[in-house]
């Protein structure tokens, strides 16, 4: 299955029960597959992790003889994908694949709530999108899941390209092409022809789900140099009317969103997820249901009982009794932009209040894209803003051309921006909180939730 073979083989009916990468977690009976990094080299743990209970190694074969039962390989990790393909081959799941600069692991969560309403679903957990946890989550699929709904992430070209001919996915969906990764691309024409390598390892006859309002999906898609299956299958979903499936009414409440679509027609769905983006994401997941045969009323239902992954404008309720949009995951202009109209929308409350870190890894124009996301910021939409990081800086100076003077807080320091911060809230407020993951800013979320407010 990884092209290895076997050396101190000792028992030959050895069961081999669950792969593991990190020494300090080995499990009982499981393989120890040691990975090589710029710092470490998991081969110097291997006789610790057999000691531990771990019953067999993964062994590079430049390396010297492992220090107990392995299965010697020219490379460790492309063993691994390597047995992570043949395991799902063997295994006959199903796989929905899912990429996009924003909104894909939110789109993962619905597909899989939908799907598992009728089905056993396995889904990527966390951030295991890359060339090493998707292999990882594939590996950890119990063998009798029907389908496996996989995130697919990237930084460059070709990452994608290796993860879906790894997956080999029946489903396909593209959520959007936005900035991030400009860094490394250079342009949103690169960007999407990277996501669009999704298509390169996709089964025959496989549908492509993708966001029609994204002229650049259709662009790439014209292109001879784009791979794509014999015989794929294309539906687009997005606001626009010209899609296949697109939102025909949007009604917006304080801890949800009801929606009704083109596809299903008058009946009114319950999304327990705020804002319009959340409602695109929920036309990309109703698509991968229908084709899997889900009925309408499993799809009811598994729209209103969703979970998803953590700080994606998650609704926290703090100790004074504040309410805090938790959106401190990533970011990027269009996700922020998403976010605040989510803020916009919020009644009732006192005064609507933005923490904005900086969008991190948008290539030489990063200055620019701050500066616009200050530029959209409107009255109507914040009352106050705080913004944090050297980058943030050009968020507040394009929202000084709108907002108020006095209503905007620029902060290098954390501590400082936090203290001026709750200093100014009340219970009554409501709070929005985005950033890039490097920012952290999960830590101001935990001192407003248990600073004690005026109320």
């Amino acid at each position: 299955m990884c092209g290895g073979y076997v050396a101190n083989a000792g028992d030959s009916d050895l069961i081999i029960e669950g792969v593991v990468t990190d020494s300090r977690k080995i499990t009982p009976g499981c393989l120890f597959i040691p990975l090589a990094g710029e710092r470490f080299d998991g081969h110097d743990f291997a006789g610790d992790c057999l000691q531990a209970g771990a019953a067999a190694v993964l062994w590079a074969a430049p390396k010297e003889t492992p220090p107990g039962p392995g299965i010697i390989v020219e490379d460790t990790l492309e063993a691994m994908q390597a047995l992570a393909k043949s395991y799902l081959a063997a295994c006959g799941t199903k796989v929905v694949g899912i990429t996009g600069s924003n909104g894909k692991t939110t789109t993962k969560d619905l597909v899989f709530s939908l799907l598992a309403t009728t089905f056993k679903v396995h889904k990527t957990q966390g951030n295991f999108n890359n060339h090493i946890g998707l292999p990882l989550t594939i590996l950890a699929m119990p063998k009798d899941s029907d389908v496996a709904v996989l995130e697919m992430g990237m930084s460059g070209r070709h990452e994608i390209e290796l993860l879906s001919k790894l997956a080999e996915p029946e489903t396909a969906i593209v959520t959007n092409i936005g900035e991030a990764h400009l860094l490394q691309l250079g342009s949103r024409l690169e960007i999407a022809r990277a996501k669009l390598e999704i298509l390169s390892g996709m089964k025959q006859g496989g549908l492509f789900v993708y966001n029609g309002d994204e002229p650049l999906i259709k662009e790439v898609l014209a292109e001879p140099a784009t791979v794509k299956p014999d015989g794929l299958e294309m539906m687009t979903f997005g606001l626009g009317g010209a899609n296949d499936d697109y939102p025909s009414g949007i009604m917006f409440m304080e801890d949800k969103t009801v929606f009704t679509s083109r596809s299903g027609g008058s009946t009114p769905l319950e999304l327990p997820l705020l804002g319009e983006h959340n409602v695109v994401n929920a036309l990309a997941a109703l698509a991968v249901a229908r084709h899997y045969g889900v009925s309408e009323a499993n799809i009811a239902e598994g729209l209103s009982r969703v979970k998803l992954t953590g700080m994606r404008i998650e609704t926290v309720v703090g100790t004074s009794g504040i309410t805090i949009l938790n959106d401190a995951y990533n970011s990027s202009p269009i996700a922020v932009k998403a976010a605040i109209g989510v803020l916009e929308k919020k009644r009732g409350y006192r005064k609507k209040i933005a923490v904005l870190g900086d969008m991190l890894e948008l290539g030489a124009a990063e200055e620019d894209f701050h500066r616009e996301v200050g530029r959209f910021l409107t009255p109507e939409k914040v009352d106050l803003l705080f913004t944090y990081g050297p980058l943030s800086e050009k968020i507040a100076e394009g929202a000084a051309e709108r907002l108020e003077p006095g209503t905007i807080f620029a902060y290098h320091d954390k501590s400082e921006l936090i203290e001026m911060l709750i200093s100014m809230l009340h219970s009554k407020d409501v709070l929005l909180v985005k950033a890039s993951r490097g920012m952290k800013l999960e830590e101001v979320v935990d001192a407003v939730k248990n600073s004690s407010l005026e109320r």
